[in-house]
């Protein structure tokens, strides 16, 4: 998300990013991109597909939170590892306690 791109692709690196802190994290952005939508801030495509496949794309009003979004977006990354080793030891401690 740091180039100014295909709205598309900018969602796509933002998964990525998700993907990376987990999948509770994922859950609570898809749920905001959908409460995102009636803001104008992302247009929600819906295929009907089973199951169905929906796609968000980032609007002019979306792309234009950049700015304000790249402290946060550099603080994630340059914190990656620390919230990657805290996920894990998550993990571990349900998993010890299961």
């Amino acid at each position: 998300m740091r180039h100014a791109g295909h709205p598309a692709s900018q969602l796509r690196e933002a998964h990525l990013l998700l993907d990376r802190i987990g999948t509770k994290w994922t859950s609570r952005a898809v749920k905001t991109l959908a409460d995102a939508a009636p803001d104008g801030l992302v247009s929600r495509r819906v295929e009907p597909t089973v199951p169905p496949r929906v796609f968000y794309r980032l609007t002019e009003l979306g792309l234009s939170l950049e700015a304000a979004l790249a402290g946060p977006r550099t603080w994630a990354e340059e914190h990656m590892a620390e919230i990657d080793r805290a996920n894990e030891a998550a993990a571990a401690q349900e998993a010890a306690e299961a």
